[in-house]
């Protein structure tokens, strides 16, 4: 470790809650330097939902790198980009009944947000965006201004303009009608805020701390940016590709978003490769207006394109994602009921967590786990919730040891003040 103290910057993070040197990964495990194994219930913040290395993945990539298939091409076409943009419209767009054009934006989560924005305001003429609170978006100056964590947007060092914070679904508690709160600043041309070109959210918030919108706050929104003529962008970096179960985490409430920011579990693989998608009468950039070096990774459209066919040409994942969803949360309730103080089970699919009033408790728990052997964040504005990202191909029978440690991991931290 004196290596990474000695060279690496002092930004890095995750090391620092696990610190352990790690050599090799297959499917849900982790491996260390000297052999210690971990279950990964982190799953590359959500970036591995296939798991490491998955094997339908791994021989398509070595097979298209043995032949000198292309790995860098700018925009320019290729076999691999040919392959995916029909695989992508036939298993996934098509049979969802969805129409949307394709865009290369950058090969991270952040780029395809940028994008995003970018050609929201070109289409509307209009500067402002509306994101809400406790959303995470990315850590670009565009990305970060949407982003609520006030310690990520420290960061920036400059001031964060054109965007205006409003409530996310239950906020302020399940009473209150943000809905009706965000349509009478809209309507109103003396609340200061300026018509949005758009609404960005997350259907849930990962990073901030596993918010969940309901169904009819999602239908609210999509009204009321009708209603004005405000596109909606959907991210869904983290939670889409099947953590919440379907494809994309909103397709279950029936909504259809201008624009959709993929990235994360995209590639299937961990290889950086992001997508925004636009409804075809939005398709208005110019040549080149928007462009990026790394656009191409012709390696990540192999591997994505794999893990669709893989994955996704029947909903067996989607079911298993279910199955194990209410293993899961059964076990965060039992967790949650142990404890006194007050304590909040959140999340869909395979993305779910416990809520803790103490922040100590949560950061508590992920530190046990790890010492047990398993790998678990933490997320939201004071790192207060213990978040659970498994691979979704997990086996039960590792769900269930995973489980098991998060368990006694609680217990320990429950029975044991000092730890927190």
């Amino acid at each position: 470790m004196d290596i990474f103290e000695a060279f690496e910057s002092n930004v890095r993070g995750y090391c620092r809650m696990f610190p352990a040197v790690f050599k090799t990964a297959k499917d849900h495990l982790l491996i260390d330097e000297h052999d210690n194994r971990y279950i990964d219930f982190f799953a590359g913040a959500g970036a591995l939902n296939y798991g490491h290395n998955p094997e339908p993945l791994k021989s398509k990539l070595i097979e298209y790198l043995s032949q000198d298939g292309v790995t860098h091409a700018l925009d320019m076409s290729t076999s691999a980009k040919r392959e995916l943009l029909k695989t992508f419209n036939n298993v996934i767009l098509e049979p969802r009944g969805l129409n949307y054009k394709i865009m290369f934006p950058g090969p991270t989560g952040t780029n395809s947000v940028e994008a995003a924005l970018k050609l929201a305001r070109k289409i509307t003429g209009r500067h402002n965006v509306v994101s809400f609170t406790n959303g995470f978006h990315g850590m670009t100056l565009g990305s970060l201004a949407l982003t609520g964590n006030g310690g990520k947007r420290a960061g920036a060092g400059v001031p964060l303009h054109n965007v205006t914070h409003m409530p996310f679904c239950n906020y302020l508690g399940s009473e209150a009608d943000t809905i009706g709160t965000l349509e009478r600043y809209i309507e109103d041309s003396s609340s200061g805020m300026d018509l949005p070109a758009a609404f960005i959210l997350e259907s849930v918030q990962a990073e901030g701390g596993v918010n969940v919108a309901t169904k009819q706050w999602l239908e609210d929104l999509f009204k009321l940016a009708r209603k004005y003529d405000i596109l909606v962008i959907m991210d869904d970096i983290q939670v889409g590709c099947g953590r919440t179960g379907p494809f994309f985490s909103f397709e279950a409430f029936g909504l259809e978003p201008d624009i959709i920011c993929l990235s994360k579990s995209l590639s299937g693989y961990g290889l950086p490769m992001a997508l925004t998608l636009m409804k075809p009468e939005h398709d208005i950039f110019e040549p080149g207006e928007h462009n990026g070096t790394f656009r191409g990774h012709n390696a990540a459209f192999v591997t994505a394109t794999a893990a669709i066919k893989e994955y996704w040409e029947d909903d067996s994942l989607s079911k298993k994602v279910n199955r194990h969803s209410k293993i899961i949360r059964d076990v965060l309730l039992d967790i949650a009921a142990d404890f006194d103080a007050d304590v909040e089970v959140r999340g869909r699919g395979m993305i779910q967590g416990i809520h803790f009033e103490d922040p100590k408790i949560a950061s508590g728990i992920s530190q046990e786990a790890y010492k047990r052997g398993l790998i678990i964040e933490t997320s939201g504005p004071s790192d207060e919730v213990v978040k659970l990202l498994p691979p979704l191909t997990i086996c039960e029978s590792a769900l269930q040891e995973g489980l098991e440690i998060l368990k006694e991991s609680s217990r320990a931290v429950l029975e044991s003040p000092t730890l927190v």
